[in-house]
């Protein structure tokens, strides 16, 4: 694995995504602060890995369990975050991660899923009960389908917790 392929590690029920380190994942090179670049979130079998690719080197990376990606610019170290991931690409990875069933990935959606309802992304509609399972259903703004959404019932550090992992593969501040 290249130095611009992260490899997430399973920590106190979540996951650990890094920040971008400036290397291009495909070609090896340097990509400086400033410059544009892919991001790439993989699922693999330990996790979620992070992946940044250099754009003249985008059309070679191989998408496979690609579950969602995104055009960045690297910041530099002393520069405050801003906010790069443009909201389809939150909804995209929302509805990818709809049939998930490892609890880490549900924690996941579900602090996503919360994000997504402060943007007014998401509506909330109702609440049912199913099998022990709380769950919510929900529906994309201007759309009629419903969504499930399981609450996991996070305690506040949980929430905490996937919420950093959220900012850090996002590279934002949430």
């Amino acid at each position: 694995m290249s130095t611009a392929a992260q490899q997430t590690k399973p920590s106190s029920g979540g996951y650990d995504v890094a920040r971008p380190l400036g290397k291009c994942a495909v070609s090896g090179a340097d990509i400086v602060a400033g410059q544009k670049f892919m991001a790439a979130l993989r699922e693999t079998p330990a996790g979620f890995e992070r992946v940044d690719v250099s754009l003249e080197a985008w059309p070679q990376f191989d998408r496979k369990d690609v579950l969602a990606f995104w055009q960045t610019t690297m910041p530099k170290h002393e520069q405050k975050k801003k906010v790069f991931v443009d909201d389809q690409v939150l909804c995209e990875l929302f509805e990818r991660l709809a049939e998930t069933t490892e609890p880490a990935k549900i924690n996941f959606r579900f602090v996503l899923g919360l994000i997504l309802m402060r943007k007014r992304m998401i509506i909330y509609e109702n609440t049912r009960q199913e099998e022990g399972k709380e769950i919510w259903s929900v529906r994309f703004k201007g759309r009629e389908d419903k969504l499930d959404l399981v609450n996991p019932k996070l305690d506040e550090q949980q929430v905490m917790e996937v919420s950093q992992q959220l900012s850090e593969i996002l590279n934002e501040e949430l």
